[in-house]
């Protein structure tokens, strides 16, 4: 994608050539009339190295586009969550062991948790607010400036809010990084997430 510009990827007919899957999901489907993404995603899937619980998951289903230098890729996130950890949002990532993503994660009981994962050398931490249980929906956006990402998100898509400003470590200003959705049900199938308005803007905000 060259610099300056701004594309929605969604807005064809068609999923955008440049898009390809990490984990392709055996449900999702792509409603060009509604410029939506449908995932399904499979059970036991996830992205998490190691910190507190001891395990390593890479099979998480992420939709991406390889993006150099800056860039602000937001999207519209949509879930009906089943399971615990449900969870569906935006993503960049190096390699396994160095990446960073976004989402509201369904709790069974009590409130859910709007978060960012940051990983780095192959650990990740977790940070969460909580938010009303019965928030579905939520606008999602990461804006990357040199090697730094700053996260935020938005309730109407207008009002944004900052949650993280994060580094990651084996990123290196102007290079290529994978960016995009994930979609994840650690726990078990029939969560359904859905991506609308998938926006990637080269360079950086005004």
């Amino acid at each position: 994608m060259p610099p300056s510009s701004s594309q929605n990827l969604f807005a064809g007919p068609v999923l955008d050539p440049n898009l390809r899957w990490h984990c392709e999901p055996q449900r999702w489907s792509f409603d060009s009339t509604e410029r939506a993404l449908r995932i399904e995603p499979d059970a036991a899937t996830d992205f998490w190295q190691k910190t507190h619980y001891g395990f390593d998951a890479d099979n998480g289903h992420f939709l991406y586009a390889d993006l150099a230098g800056d860039f602000v890729m937001t999207a519209q996130v949509r879930s009906r969550p089943v399971h615990q950890y449900d969870q569906a949002g935006l993503m960049v990532r190096l390699s396994p062991e160095c990446w960073l993503k976004t989402s509201i994660e369904y709790e069974l009981e009590g409130p859910n948790r709007l978060g960012v994962v940051v990983t780095n050398h192959g650990y990740s931490d977790w940070s969460t607010q909580s938010v009303p249980s019965g928030s579905s929906e939520v606008w999602l956006r990461v804006r990357r400036e040199g090697d730094d990402y700053i996260v935020e998100s938005s309730w109407d898509g207008a009002a944004w809010e900052q949650i993280r400003m994060a580094h990651l470590a084996d990123d290196s200003q102007g290079a290529s990084i994978a960016a995009g959705v994930y979609a994840c049900s650690p726990k078990g199938a029939g969560f359904v997430a859905e991506f609308r308005e998938f926006c990637v803007t080269m360079g950086r905000m005004e």
